[in-house]
C-alpha cells in the first residue's frame, strides 16, 4: 500500500491492481464472487477500494493464487477460519520482507 501517503482513504481499481499484480478485470471478477468485497462507487461508478478492501483482495489472492484454492473454498475458508488466514499470511509478507533484506545485503557484500 502507499505507506508515503496514510491519508489517503481510496485507491482506483488501477493502483489496487498495480499493487496485487492483477488485472483489473480479475479484481471486478472477485468483487462478483465474494460476498466480503464491497467497493465503494463515485457518481461516475468508478470503483473507490480502502484499506479494508485491499486486505480482503490480498487474503483472496493468498488463497486462490498462493494456496490453491477454488474460489468456493476460498469463500468458505474466509467463513470459517480468517484470523488464523490473515495472521499466515502476515507471517508470510514479514517472512518475504527479510528475504529480500537479506538478497539485497548478500549484494551489496559481494
Amino acid at each position: 500500500m502507499d505507506d508515503n501517503n496514510p491519508e489517503k482513504l481510496y485507491y482506483s481499481i488501477s493502483e489496487v491492481s498495480a499493487m496485487l499484480n492483477v488485472n483489473a478485470s480479475h479484481i471486478r471478477f472477485w468483487e462478483k464472487e465474494f460476498e466480503i468485497l464491497k467497493p465503494k462507487k463515485n457518481t461516475k461508478g468508478n470503483r473507490q477500494f480502502t484499506k479494508a478492501d485491499i486486505e480482503n483482495l490480498k487474503l483472496i489472492y493468498y488463497l486462490t493464487k498462493e494456496k490453491g484454492y477454488t474460489l468456493n473454498g476460498a469463500n468458505e475458508h474466509l467463513k470459517t477460519k480468517r484470523k488464523s488466514t490473515e495472521k499466515n499470511m502476515k507471517i508470510l509478507e514479514s517472512l518475504r520482507k527479510v528475504r529480500q533484506f537479506l538478497v539485497e545485503l548478500k549484494q551489496d557484500i559481494d
